[in-house]
């Protein structure tokens, strides 16, 4: 049953307007937007030795990038990449609060991108919320359309290049428009840019605030030596309007915050920095712009709002090098450096031994004894390789099958081979082999797996 004060418990949401402000720190979260947004973009479509660079193929079970191909059995290798991301992330956030949300997380970076779109087509902070309050009309129906078809088109551009990681993207792009793509990189592409659009068009500072969960336990990474985005509370209480020619505000009791409320207005999550430190802010720095401006036309001094520390604020030394960060730390470089040795020790070909489940042996008409394999040849690399095949254990055996193969890069092969034996050199009923397998143009590359012979007696 409704109870109403269900609803006043849980009020509705209200929509935040962001007002566009200029500053050191947007210039930088800009700056950095652009390249990592263009590597974005650009990656898939670079190729690398006639391949694309980057094809995470989850239907081929094949990870393509740069020239190497990773398999399901180099899960330890992306396994060693999620770490080494997780643990940067809590050095970071640790060393200067939550500055990946602020600066480089793609739900802030497209959200800036929409909430740009907004001011392109429907005006200022003050604009856009008098659009929303007016009557329907032809204007408004053409603006509001512009800005959802622009970002729809947006979404549409991100979600291409994004599935275009997982398939082919000089064929996707053609094959989509044409409606020639696959059922299920149809299904991904609509899927994605429905997702791109919502999130960034309609729930923003929502996923910042109620679904990401690295906003909830942020908190056990800070610090009172973590830099984060303050307001110094001491220097700007009380708040109060004042004449900019005012010299003796503070003889009235002023601090030097004038309340005009800027630094709410260029929240993107809507929060009043002024308040203390909240689980909502993603340090992005846009308050810090918008209180500096105003500081400086007020001929006060910058940093009423800033990068800093708790401890910097209560006049205590900030200890850059205390146990988490530098525990962080070397956790960060001993995962580097064990993924660097798994990259340096990683063979490019794997190989697999599987003998004829059918039988353990058979007899041939000349009467010797033979077992059959399947020799699984699995090329890593993305260029062709020729390997040569051999075995050891069993002088007097003689090989049946091929005993060179070459495969395409990012490739397996199964070579079917027999071995058969004289059953009066058979020493007894099971014999231990060892089959080679060595890459023909790099004698360093050699892989060897061992072997049973039955010898049937």
């Amino acid at each position: 049953m409704y109870n109403p004060k269900d609803a006043a418990a849980y009020p509705a949401r209200d929509r935040i307007y962001v007002r566009a402000v200029k500053g050191l720190h947007q210039q930088l979260r800009r700056y950095m937007g652009f390249v990592f947004l263009g590597m974005f973009m650009l990656l898939p479509w670079l190729q690398f030795d006639g391949h694309q660079a980057i094809l995470l193929d989850i239907g081929e079970q094949k990870f393509h990038i740069f020239g190497m191909t990773l398999w399901p059995q180099d899960f330890t290798i992306m396994a060693w990449i999620l770490v080494i991301s997780a643990y940067a992330l809590f050095f970071v956030t640790t060393f200067y609060g939550r500055v990946w949300c602020g600066y480089l997380c793609p739900q802030t970076v497209w959200t800036f991108i929409f909430i740009w779109v907004e001011e392109k087509v429907q005006g200022s902070r003050n604009h856009r919320m008098k659009l929303d309050k007016d009557p329907w009309s032809v204007s408004k129906v053409a603006k509001k359309t512009v800005t959802h078809v622009s970002w729809l088109l947006i979404s549409l551009l991100t979600s291409l290049i994004f599935v275009g990681y997982f398939t082919p993207i000089e064929h996707l792009f053609i094959d989509f428009f044409s409606g020639n793509a696959s059922f299920w990189a149809m299904v991904c592409v609509i899927f994605f840019m429905v997702c791109t659009y919502g999130n960034a068009g309609w729930m923003r500072e929502i996923m910042c605030t109620h679904i990401c969960p690295y906003a909830r336990f942020q908190s056990a990474m800070f610090d009172k030596d973590t830099f984060t985005v303050t307001y110094d509370s001491a220097r700007g209480e009380s708040r109060g309007p004042r004449a900019r020619k005012d010299l003796a505000y503070k003889e009235k009791g002023l601090g030097d915050c004038i309340d005009c409320n800027l630094c709410v207005h260029v929240c993107p999550t809507g929060i009043d920095i002024r308040n203390g430190l909240q689980y909502e802010c993603i340090n992005c720095g846009a308050c810090i712009d918008a209180c500096d401006d105003t500081m400086d036309k007020m001929g006060y001094p910058k940093g009423l709002i800033s990068y800093t520390t708790e401890h910097s604020l209560q006049g205590k030394p900030v200890k850059v090098l205390r146990p988490k960060l530098i525990g962080y730390f070397l956790v960060l470089v001993v995962v580097t450096a064990a993924f660097g040795v798994t990259l340096w020790t990683r063979v490019p070909a794997e190989l697999d031994i599987v003998r004829d489940r059918g039988s353990l042996f058979r007899e041939t008409d000349e009467g010797l004894i033979e077992n059959t394999y399947t020799i699984r040849i699995i090329n890593k690399s993305q260029q062709d390789q020729t390997f040569v095949l051999s075995f050891s254990g069993l002088d007097t055996a003689k090989w049946i099958g091929e005993q060179e193969v070459t495969i395409q890069g990012g490739d397996t092969a199964g070579i079917p081979i027999s071995l058969s034996l004289d059953p009066a050199d058979a020493t007894k009923p099971v014999l231990d082999i060892e089959f080679q397998v060595r890459n023909k143009a790099d004698a360093d590359i050699e892989l060897t797996q061992g072997s049973k012979f039955f010898a049937g007696r």
